[in-house]
């Protein structure tokens, strides 16, 4: 047989199988229990919740739930590094674009308010209880952190030098935690029309890290 006839039987062999039936299922479900933990955990806190509570808000029982995850603090690990790895991605997919500094500011805003408006319990959760995760997600998460934040440190910097003005990198750096610490507490603000909350929040971003919108 030749090498010509021989190459598509190598593709085919190394292309990805589409996922089952029983994968995706398995995969929604998980997602489901996530989205639970979530919510409970920012009611309650993670030692306030157990894993059968979780469980039982998705209809599962308390030994199957150990098919999804082993214990309460693997479901946390994930659960932080997953909404930290998002937040990583976004930044990076956000100075991307390469867009002049301003709006990329307010492009990074835009996106953070993004998720503090559609997951607002998990913002809640890795702010308190971060310090409930294996120290192998403590480092990770952590990690993604540092990154994200110096990325808006970049942009931020290069905001001010556009406009001639100079910034040192630690203050930069200060604002931008600054910032995130007001941002971060709009889950915990009384119920507000939606569009506004967001026009409010970016005011009030650009306000902390003094810049002109």
């Amino acid at each position: 047989m030749s090498a010509t006839s021989d190459t598509p039987e190598v593709e085919a062999a190394d292309a990805p199988r589409p996922p089952t039936r029983r994968t995706q299922a398995k995969a929604a479900r998980r997602a489901e229990l996530l989205t639970a933990a979530a919510r409970q955990m920012a009611e309650r806190g993670f030692s306030g919740v157990r894993l059968e509570d979780i469980g039982r808000a998705v209809g599962i029982s308390g030994p199957a739930m150990y098919r999804h995850f082993s214990s309460k603090s693997e479901l946390l690990d994930e659960m932080l590094v997953d909404i930290s790895q998002r937040l990583h991605d976004g930044g990076v997919e956000v100075v991307g674009r390469g867009a002049p500094p301003a709006e990329t500011l307010l492009a990074l805003i835009g996106f953070h308010i993004d998720v503090l408006v559609t997951k607002p319990d998990l913002i809640v959760v890795q702010d308190r209880d971060l310090s409930s995760t294996s120290p192998e997600a403590n480092h990770r998460v952590r990690s993604l952190q540092r990154r994200y934040v110096e990325r808006w440190v970049d942009v931020l910097i290069a905001v001010y030098e556009q406009d001639g003005r100079a910034l040192d990198r630690a203050e930069a750096r200060v604002r931008v935690h600054a910032m995130f610490g007001l941002l971060n507490s709009s889950p915990r603000l009384p119920e507000y029309d939606e569009a506004e909350l967001r026009r409010l929040l970016t005011a009030m971003a650009l306000a902390a890290l003094r810049c002109e919108a």
